[in-house]
């Protein structure tokens, strides 16, 4: 049986493959009777004159059968053993109808066992040609190409991490693709080793360099969707001394809402490399300040406000308002929200009340700069806002550091107006959300984030506001995937071939994920009694070059340096960034408080009385329009404690204009 002749019949067309299948199957339907009678009788059997008619019917009755029960409406090289069901049923059909037909014609001097024998034999006939046909061209089927011919496809040699259920169906699924070739399982159940499941060995971890270096393995796929990501991290770090790519399964909520398949492969996720698992939400402060309310998301856009409304469209509000200045950005996130809303009726969260009766969310985008007083107020009077989360600002340090003057008018006067928009519209809620950068700033965006929050702490302590918005604020460290994490840059860095960059090699930074980040942004709004400032527990710090190595070797590539000079990519030091601090801090001072939430905690912090702090803003600003870049860190020195600025005013206008 030579690959030219498997190739033929699989570039058939289906009809002839179909009439193949039948013309086989008749030939079965008169070989199995005459096996039946030859082994009732012992010696090889020549059918009397009135016999001649079941050798007739065998076929003429099977067919019609088979044909009806679908036998040949499946693809024969991707048959698997649950078909085995449907040959069994269409077999034993054959039979008991083959046997009526024996009865009623009245033929004589067939033994009993005939019939048996000759079911028996149609099965085992039937069933082993499909499955043998699986075998001849399911291989061979691998390296055709659309059916126009045959082309060569080198398939990469993987191991599968996790001999479970998802282990077993992630194998069977790659077995049929192109890409992969699963070589054999890891486990770490000490009961499994040296067992076999559909033919590749289970072993124990230890074996991994011996797999790898004996099959050239180039991929190790993870198949833990229900795993937590403690466990996930662990294995992570086992993985990496070797120099393959690791990837895994999605979760198994994704497979079970239909988002992916079993073989939809991807990349390692970021946030199993920090091994923590998020708490699960208090569903009380989630729907707290959202549900059935008119909600306002500035900065709606960015990595932070686009995930606040996905967060908050789930959760029904009568109405979101988007806010965002960036026309193409707010444009992304009302298609994504509108496409959500089209395609979710249920929601993943309990609702009060009677979900099929809820009023359908309004969804309002909205272009603007959160600078403009007179819009954001029109806005929040027209639309009745209740809770307004404030996401809007300018966030990355150096180009902060480089537009000063535009930072300021964003981030602190921005939200000023927000703020000043919520009171005199009677806003319920207002939350902010802060950054760790903002805590002893060593750059203009930390201290300008700390101004914004003075401000809100102010008013919230103002006697004239005493019946006017909660204003909380909410501060935390780096998400992961937002615009501004290295985590994009890293991964963009590799795909080029290096080398990453990183400023120090002493440099942490505090990561969560951006969904966390935002369901307690949301929680800790819902617990703010006015003027808190609630900050986020982001664990342990991470060093960056730990994270950067590792991203390296979960590609499937070796660090280039003094011990590997023929690696793959490359570790630069760029030195630390105009404002950049080596370590970034969540306090203030020790003045920190629990809450009913383990991941937040309140934070006592200095306030400035607002009719203090209404004269710095005047200064302030007039510094501002008048570009004297010079008395405006003289004031943000003297207003923001900590301040301590580590580098000279970059603000590129401002320096041209001094030579």
């Amino acid at each position: 049986m030579r690959p030219h002749l498997r190739t033929w019949f699989i570039a058939l067309p289906r009809p002839k493959k179909a009439f193949t299948l039948i013309s086989a199957d008749v030939f079965f339907a008169v070989f199995a009777l005459w096996a039946a009678f030859s082994l009732r009788w012992g010696e090889f059997y020549y059918p009397k004159d009135n016999e001649w008619f079941l050798f007739a019917a065998a076929p003429v009755i099977a067919v019609p059968i088979f044909i009806k029960l679908g036998l040949y409406r499946a693809i024969i090289r991707y048959i698997e053993v649950r078909a085995l069901w449907t040959i069994i049923q269409a077999t034993t059909l054959y039979a008991l109808v083959f046997a009526f037909v024996l009865h009623e014609s009245g033929i004589q001097g067939v033994p009993r066992t005939v019939l048996p024998l000759n079911w028996l034999n149609m099965m085992l006939l039937v069933g082993g040609s499909r499955f043998f046909a699986r075998w001849w061209l399911g291989e061979i089927y691998l390296n055709l190409g659309g059916g126009r011919g045959v082309k060569t496809h080198s398939k990469k040699n993987v191991l599968i991490y996790g001999a479970g259920n998802a282990g077993v169906q992630l194998a069977s699924a790659l077995s049929y693709g192109r890409e992969f070739r699963p070589i054999a399982f890891i486990d770490d159940d000490v009961r499994l080793h040296k067992q076999k499941v559909n033919g590749l060995r289970i072993y124990p971890i230890h074996s991994l360099r011996y797999l790898i270096e004996k099959y050239q393995v180039t991929d190790i796929l993870l198949a833990m969707p229900s795993a937590n990501r403690a466990r996930k991290s662990e294995i992570i770090r086992l993985l990496e001394p070797f120099a393959v790519h690791v990837m895994s399964m999605p979760g198994l909520s994704d497979i079970a809402q239909g988002k992916v398949t079993v073989d939809a492969l991807q990349e390692v996720d970021i946030a199993d490399l920090l091994g923590r698992d998020a708490v699960p939400p208090d569903q009380s402060l989630l729907h707290d300040n959202i549900t059935g309310k008119v909600v306002m998301v500035t900065g709606a856009g960015g990595s932070i406000g686009s995930e606040l409304c996905r967060q908050i469209i789930r959760l029904q509000p009568k109405s979101l308002i988007l806010f965002e200045l960036s026309e193409f950005a707010l444009y992304a996130i009302e298609k994504e929200l509108q496409h959500l809303l089209a395609k979710h009726s249920a929601y993943p969260y309990p609702l009060p009340g009677n979900i099929d009766n809820a009023e359908p969310i309004t969804l309002m985008a909205l272009l603007g700069s959160v600078e403009n007083a007179q819009r954001c107020e029109k806005i929040c009077n027209a639309f009745k806002v209740q809770t307004i989360y404030h996401a809007a600002a300018y966030k990355h340090v150096p180009m902060v550091e480089k537009n000063p003057g535009v930072a300021v008018w964003n981030n602190i006067f921005g939200t000023l107006r927000v703020a000043q928009a919520a009171i005199k519209a009677n806003v319920e809620t207002f939350v902010l959300i802060s950054t760790d950068k903002a805590v002893r700033p060593t750059n203009t965006m930390g201290a300008t984030k700390r101004f914004a929050e003075l401000i809100l702490q102010a008013l919230s302590s103002d006697p004239a506001n005493i019946s006017g918005p909660r204003f909380t604020m909410v501060r935390f460290g780096n998400v992961l995937g937002s615009s501004g994490s290295v985590v994009p840059l890293f991964k963009e860095q590799i795909a080029r071939g290096g080398p990453v960059t990183v400023t120090d090699e002493r440099i942490t930074r505090y990561f969560m994920t951006i969904p966390e980040a935002s369901q307690l942004v949301i929680q800790a709004g819902a617990m703010g009694q006015g003027g808190d400032v609630f900050v986020l527990d982001m664990g342990e710090p991470i060093r960056i070059i730990d994270l950067a190595k590792r991203m390296i070797h979960l590609s499937g590539l070796e660090i280039k340096d003094d011990e590997h000079p023929d690696g793959d990519i490359e570790i630069s030091f760029s030195g630390l960034r105009p404002g950049e601090k080596l370590y970034e801090e969540l306090l203030i001072g020790d003045n920190v408080s629990e809450t009913g939430h383990p991941r937040i905690m309140r934070a006592q912090e200095h306030v400035i009385p607002w009719a203090e702090l209404e004269k710095i803003l005047a200064t302030l600003e007039q510094a501002t329009q008048d570009d004297d870049f010079e008395r405006v860190r003289d004031i943000l020195s003297d207003t923001v404690t900590g301040f301590v600025p580590q580098c000279e005013i970059e603000d590129w206008v401002w320096k041209e204009n001094r030579r």
